[in-house]
């Protein structure tokens, strides 16, 4: 095993040089390999956070990085400044429910970790949002305890008597080998050192419990055919895109045993990229589509209209299913347990 040091991001070439020609000061941040340019010239598409980035990829085990190195503090400020984290008012608070038959299946509803916990276990889940998903464990006999870096949830959480702390997760804060689950959705990805949090992840849990992880796949049909369209670059909020290679990395680095890697995804998500080819705004500026609060733009009228016809019409439900079943889809689920 390497040693556990953070490894920094790449950094970004100054202004004026060339990208390709620049020298890559670090390796990659999962396995050490050598890293080359993917692409650079990227802008946050989404909420207008302002200047350039660039994705780094591994030679050796696939996994991308983004190019601009961030410390907590500087990750702090920019979702403060930029992230559309408003208030949800207390009365429109609403729990996750339980969904089965053919059309949460065909809508890809299971494509969030926490809706593969079992009823009645002790869980955690990091990055909890506004705790829905923890009233939802409630409601089924779990032990449930969440964290999230947003304050808005201490309100929801002191409201409806959830088990939540606002923060970022530190295996310290909690009991050793505490948790029979611990879910990470769509969480990973943002981690400036995502092997010192998986030890913490692996430290909490019992030996034989599971951690489940969703994340983007880089590697499914939109990152391939989009290219730096695809909605979730996400720059310079997404740090990381894991490779399934650098997800079993990943989980050997934390001492844990990898059960299953799929490519499952929300067919919101093929929507949502519909419409984002469509409103991508100018550099620095808000979207439409994401931040519609900030934004001085309305959404097209025609392609809002195509985009609600396909996803009715169940076409974007038909495309999604069967990108998932090639393993090519945009979202990773991924299972992995402590040995015993």
């Amino acid at each position: 095993m390497r040693d556990a040091r953070p490894r920094r991001s790449p950094a970004v070439p100054s202004a004026g040089t060339s990208p390709e020609s620049s020298p890559v000061a670090i390796s990659c941040p999962i396995c050490d390999g050598p890293v080359h340019l993917i692409f650079s010239d990227l802008y946050d598409d989404r909420y207008g956070y302002p200047g350039r980035h660039s994705i780094w990829g591994c030679r050796r085990c696939g996994h991308k990085v983004l190019g601009t190195p961030f410390t907590e503090a500087e990750l702090g400020a920019l979702y403060g400044g930029y992230y559309p984290r408003g208030a949800l008012p207390l009365e429109d608070f609403r729990p996750k429910v339980e969904l089965r038959g053919f059309g949460p299946w065909l809508e890809g509803e299971r494509a969030s970790a926490f809706r593969w916990v079992p009823e009645n276990v002790r869980v955690l889940d990091i990055g909890c949002g506004f705790g829905e998903t923890l009233a939802y464990h409630a409601a089924r006999g779990c032990d449930a305890h969440g964290i999230d870096a947003d304050e808005n949830l201490l309100r929801i959480a002191e409201r409806y008597g959830l088990n939540a702390r606002v923060g970022l997760f530190h295996a310290s804060d909690y009991e050793p080998e505490s948790f029979d689950y611990v879910t990470l959705d769509q969480v990973i990805e943002h981690a400036i050192d995502p092997c010192a949090l998986m030890r913490d992840v692996a430290a909490v849990l019992r030996p034989g419990g599971i951690a489940i992880i969703t994340t983007p796949n880089s590697n499914g049909w939109g990152g391939r055919l989009l290219g730096r369209w695809w909605i979730n670059w996400h720059v310079p909020y997404h740090l990381q895109q894991f490779s399934r290679r650098s997800l079993e990395i990943l989980a050997e680095e934390a001492g844990l045993e990898v059960k299953s890697v799929r490519s499952l995804t929300n067919t919101r998500w093929l929507r949502l990229q519909w419409m984002h080819m469509f409103t991508r705004p100018p550099e620095a500026k808000a979207s439409a589509l994401w931040d519609p609060r900030r934004s001085k733009r309305r959404l097209p009228k025609r392609p809002t209209d195509a985009g609600w016809w396909l996803y009715q019409k169940k076409i974007f439900h038909v495309a999604t299913r069967t990108a998932d079943a090639v393993g090519l889809g945009d979202n990773y689920l991924c299972f992995l347990q402590k040995p015993r």
